[in-house]
């Protein structure tokens, strides 16, 4: 079992950029794949990025190609997600995921998620 701690989330205004970081706990964090999950009020859970094992391979949201990264740092043990050009409609709860797969395919069923960290953008 994995045990996940968002950080970075705030308030930003529109066009600016924020860096979450998730902290996973465990010994074998390189044995995970991990993405990033958004939700808001009213709607399902969207996937946003995921990045394989060994970081070799990430995916994303056709809806942030181009302004989000995901990496991950298998020695500390975090991924991390850069947000850059952001605008309002990114505004959501932000949830890191985990899943022990190479690389992680829905229906996600057997995830390990976080407690969500929040992040607003201002127009």
């Amino acid at each position: 079992q994995v045990q996940l701690v968002e950080s970075g989330g705030g308030l930003v205004q529109a066009g600016g950029s924020l860096r979450l970081s998730c902290a996973a706990s465990g010994r074998t964090f390189s044995s995970y794949a991990m993405g990033w999950f958004r939700q808001t009020p009213g709607k399902e859970r969207e996937f946003v990025a995921s990045i394989n094992c060994n970081g070799g391979s990430t995916y994303y949201a056709d809806s942030v190609k181009g302004r989000f990264t995901i990496s991950r740092d298998n020695a500390k043990n975090t991924v991390y997600l850069q947000m850059n050009s952001l605008n309002p409609e990114v505004t959501a709860v932000y949830y890191c995921a985990a899943e022990l797969v190479v690389t992680m395919t829905p229906p996600y069923r057997n995830v390990y998620w976080g407690q969500g960290t929040q992040v607003t953008v201002s127009s």
